[in-house]
C-alpha cells in the first residue's frame, strides 16, 4: 500500500477550472473540514452560487485573498494538505493568468506531478503552452492532463480526442513522456474522485485513483550540503564537556539535499573556489548525534580534516562535481524586466551569493510552436537560454539529478528583486 508524501501542482490557462478542480478533489476526498465547509456553503449562498440552495463554489477552497474572490481569479499559490488512506498529499494551485507566470514556476519547482488544465470547449491554449515549457523546464516527472469542462460539451468524445492528441504530442515535444489525459467535470466532479457515469468511453483512472499509484517524487541522488553556517565555540564551556574538544570544534551547518550521508563517508568541498576532500568525523541533529543524514534534514557535519570552509561552500558525498565560474542555462524570467548580454546581476546558487554578468544568450522560446528563436534579450515569462558568468567558481549538478544543485537565482543588484529562476542541465559547458 503507497502511502508516502506526493507534492502536485496545478497549471493551465485562466478560467480553465483550476481551483474549482482542486476544491472538488478535497471536498469528494471528504479533506475539508466541518467548520471550513459551513463557511463555505455560506459564502456560496451570499454570492448566489449555481442558483440553487445547497451548491459550493469550490473554487473559494484555495482563492483566499480578498482580490482573487473579487475577480474571480487565482493570483498567488495556494498550498493545500490532505491525505486518503493510501497516500498524503502536498497540492499547489498555481495561478493561470499570464501575468502569474512566476508563481506557476515557483509552485512547480518542488512538485513531483502537475496537473493541466485544458477547458474542453476552447482547447489548448497560448497559456497552456507556456505552462507545459514551464513544466519541462523544471523537469517535472508527472504529467496529468485533464480536460475539463467535459459537460460543457456533453461528453463528445471525438472532442476529448482532439485534445488529447494534441497535448500529448506537444508534451513529447517538450520531453514530457508520462503523460495521462483524463476527462473531467470539476464542477460536477465527474472522473475526479468517482468515475463519470457520462463518460462510458472512457476507461483509465479517475484524477484521484491515479496520483495514489504515481510514483513519488525522484530517486535518492548524491549527498549535498550547501553550508549556511560555520559554527565554532562560543562562550563558557558547558559542565561535562571536554575542554579541548570543545575549543578545537568546527561544524558546519545546512540542509541535507537529494541523498543521505554517513559518518566516515568520504567527502567533496568547493572552499573558496578550491576543490578538497575529507572524511566525516561526526553529524548534529537537533535530536541529537546520528550515524546517518537524511535527505531534508537540518544537520551539523564535523570532518575529520582542517578545511577552510564558508557560507556558500558546498560538501558533496563522494566526488566534487567540476568547478566552474561560466555555464550556459535555461532561464524563466520573473520580473517585468529586460535581460541582456553585459548586464550586472547576483547570483545564487545555494547557500552562495556572488557577483555576475550576463554573457550571451543563445535563444527564446516561442511558445506558438516551441521553436528556438534567436534574442538579444530577455522579457517578463520568457524562456530561454543564456550563459552566465560568474565571479566565485560553482560546483553546479544536473538539474535532473539535483534540484539544489542545478537551479540558481539571477538578482537585481540595487533592488534585491529576484529577475531569473534559471535550470542547469547535463550540458551546461558555456557555449
Amino acid at each position: 500500500m503507497t502511502t508516502t508524501l506526493l507534492r502536485i501542482a496545478t497549471a493551465g490557462s485562466v478560467d480553465d477550472g483550476k481551483s474549482t478542480l482542486v476544491g472538488r478533489l478535497l471536498h469528494d476526498a471528504k479533506a475539508i473540514l466541518a467548520d471550513s465547509l459551513d463557511d463555505l456553503a455560506r459564502t456560496s449562498a451570499e454570492r448566489g452560487f449555481g442558483g440553487q440552495a445547497g451548491a459550493l463554489d469550490l473554487a473559494l477552497v484555495t482563492d483566499g485573498l480578498r482580490a482573487e474572490r473579487e475577480q474571480g481569479i487565482t493570483i498567488d499559490v495556494a498550498y493545500r494538505y490532505f491525505s486518503t488512506a493510501r497516500r498524503s498529499f502536498i497540492l499547489a494551485d498555481c495561478p493561470g493568468h499570464v501575468q502569474y507566470t512566476r508563481n506557476t514556476v515557483t509552485g512547480a519547482s518542488t512538485a513531483d506531478a502537475a496537473i493541466v488544465l485544458v477547458d474542453a470547449r476552447h482547447g489548448v491554449l497560448e497559456q497552456t503552452r507556456r505552462h507545459l515549457g514551464v513544466l519541462a523546464l523544471l523537469r517535472v516527472p508527472q504529467l496529468v492532463l485533464a480536460v475539463n469542462k467535459m459537460d460543457l460539451v456533453d461528453w463528445d468524445e471525438q472532442r476529448f480526442s482532439a485534445i488529447e492528441t494534441e497535448v500529448l504530442d506537444l508534451a513529447g515535444q517538450l520531453g514530457l513522456q508520462a503523460a495521462t489525459v483524463i476527462p473531467v467535470s470539476a464542477l460536477h466532479g465527474d472522473n475526479v474522485v468517482d468515475p463519470s457515469a457520462h463518460s462510458h468511453w472512457y476507461a483509465g483512472p479517475t484524477l484521484l485513483g491515479l496520483l495514489e499509484e504515481l510514483a513519488p517524487g525522484r530517486p535518492a541522488g548524491t549527498a549535498r550540503l550547501d553550508v549556511q553556517y560555520v559554527i565554532r565555540p562560543q562562550g563558557a564551556l558547558a559542565p561535562g564537556l571536554d575542554p579541548e574538544a570543545y575549543r578545537d570544534f568546527r561544524g558546519y551547518a545546512g540542509t541535507l539535499a537529494d541523498g543521505s550521508l554517513s559518518v566516515g563517508e568520504t567527502v567533496g568541498i568547493l572552499s573558496n573556489g578550491y576543490p578538497a576532500t575529507s572524511r566525516v568525523k561526526a553529524i548534529g541533529t537537533p535530536s541529537g548525534p546520528v550515524g546517518t543524514a537524511q535527505p531534508g534534514e537540518a544537520i551539523v557535519l564535523e570532518l575529520e580534516d582542517e578545511v577552510d570552509i564558508a557560507r556558500g561552500d558546498t560538501v558533496v558525498a563522494g566526488q566534487l562535481p567540476q568547478a566552474v565560474r561560466e555555464f550556459a542555462a535555461e532561464v524563466c524570467i520573473l520580473a517585468p524586466a529586460t535581460l541582456a548580454e553585459g548586464q550586472r546581476v547576483l547570483l545564487k546558487h545555494g547557500t552562495k551569493v556572488a557577483a555576475a554578468k550576463i554573457g550571451p544568450i543563445s535563444h527564446v522560446l516561442d511558445v506558438a510552436d516551441y521553436s528556438h528563436r534567436q534574442a538579444d534579450t530577455l522579457g517578463l515569462n520568457d524562456l530561454g537560454r543564456l550563459t552566465v558568468r560568474s565571479s566565485a567558481a560553482l560546483s553546479p549538478a544536473d538539474y535532473s539529478d539535483s534540484r539544489t544543485g542545478g537551479s540558481f537565482l539571477l538578482i537585481e543588484p540595487a533592488t534585491g528583486r529576484t529577475l531569473a529562476a534559471g535550470i542547469i542541465g547535463a550540458g551546461h559547458a558555456a557555449a
